[in-house]
């Protein structure tokens, strides 16, 4: 014989607003949950980055030399370099002293303060005004471009998804498969030769006209867009095609759920259908290398930059490993480091919204 005990009355009421007596009894609300999920990946986030600050604090340490050697090689083929003349360039560079405690500290300062010293490649310009005057360029280009790209190929990967079997699924796969197996370089190569070269429609180097002076005046920025048309053109065709097959591909797996079927058997829209059930599920990886790419948008795209001669923060990259400017690779490296976790940060809390179980 078992026995049950009733609730006290008004035992419902004590639940608060929103939750059932189930949620109050046992498991956690949605806000709750969401608050956790969010404090979760603060906590990662926050590990991470100063895992990243320190690996590129470490970095350049390990390297053999010191970051003067260059300079001093240079003078050396003049004649003996005397310790006294070491010491003063070492000073004037910038080359850290102390312990590697004194120096890690220091260090933080620097990333806190966003002061990087002066760049050993252009010299006596700092690697904050070299940063500051190279990533609007990358990111009007790179950026701007990465997201229409996305936009663009994803929802053609949809059309050609819901449409499978018909031409508005074979052009897009086609075409998609067709640019995506071009590389940057190659891809760069023939639009400057083509339209650089032979037709002479678009600029073949440079981000501005060597006359003009960077401003936000209509006619500055007109010719900042002239110059950007061919490298833009670079990124857009290598990368549409990977969006396209990416979101198609997954997007028909999905199509085959039930609850797809569900939804159709209740005649709701194929609109409806195909965005609110279909695409919202079948995004998320497509969301996840966007991420990737948003997060890499900050260090340029350093192939295309270099063979325009687009001056943002590949070109800028690719001069400061040529010539082992140190100061300037901590600084450019730690900032595509810093993008890369905070577009993956943004990536995973946009999926704890898309898809709730992720929260769990």
């Amino acid at each position: 014989m078992t026995s049950t005990t009733a609730a006290p009355r008004g035992a419902e009421s004590l639940a608060p607003a929103g939750l059932s007596p189930t949620d109050a009894a046992g498991s956690p609300s949605p806000l709750l949950r969401g608050s956790v999920f969010v404090a979760r990946k603060l906590g990662l986030f926050a590990l991470t980055l100063w895992a990243a600050v320190t690996v590129n604090f470490l970095l350049p340490r390990l390297m053999p030399g010191t970051p003067a050697d260059a300079a001093l090689a240079k003078l050396a083929q003049n004649g003996p370099v005397t310790e006294a003349t070491k010491a003063a360039i070492e000073a004037q560079l910038g080359v850290p002293t102390g312990n590697i405690l004194e120096q890690y500290v220091a260090y933080l300062h620097q990333v806190v303060t966003l002061d990087f010293g002066i760049s050993y490649t252009f010299y006596p310009q700092s690697v904050g005004e070299l940063v500051s005057a190279a990533l609007p360029y990358t990111l009007v280009l790179v950026g701007l471009v990465t997201v229409v790209a996305f936009i663009l190929g994803t929802l053609l990967g949809v059309l050609a998804a819901w449409k499978r079997g018909t031409w508005l699924d074979s052009v897009p796969t086609l075409v998609g498969s067709f640019m995506s197996a071009f590389p940057y370089f190659w891809t760069a190569l023939l639009l400057l030769f083509f339209a650089g070269y032979v037709l002479r429609l678009f600029p073949t180097s440079g981000a501005y006209g060597p006359t003009a002076s960077p401003n936000l005046s209509f006619e500055f920025l007109g010719d900042a867009l002239y110059h950007g048309v061919l490298p833009a053109l670079t990124i857009l065709i290598t990368s549409l095609g990977g969006w396209i097959l990416g979101m198609r591909n997954t997007m028909i797996s999905t199509l085959g759920d039930d609850y797809v079927t569900f939804a159709e058997a209740n005649g709701l829209k194929p609109r409806t259908i195909a965005l609110r059930y279909a695409a919202r599920n079948a995004i998320l990886p497509n969301l996840t290398s966007f991420g990737l790419a948003l997060g890499g948008v900050v260090g340029g795209s350093i192939l295309v930059e270099q063979v325009f001669g687009y001056p943002g923060i590949g070109y800028l990259l690719f001069n400061a490993v040529t010539n082992q400017d140190y100061p300037l690779m901590q600084a450019l490296f730690l900032m595509i480091t810093v993008s890369v976790l905070i577009a993956n940060f943004l990536v995973d809390i946009l999926y704890g919204v898309l898809d709730p179980r992720t929260r769990r």
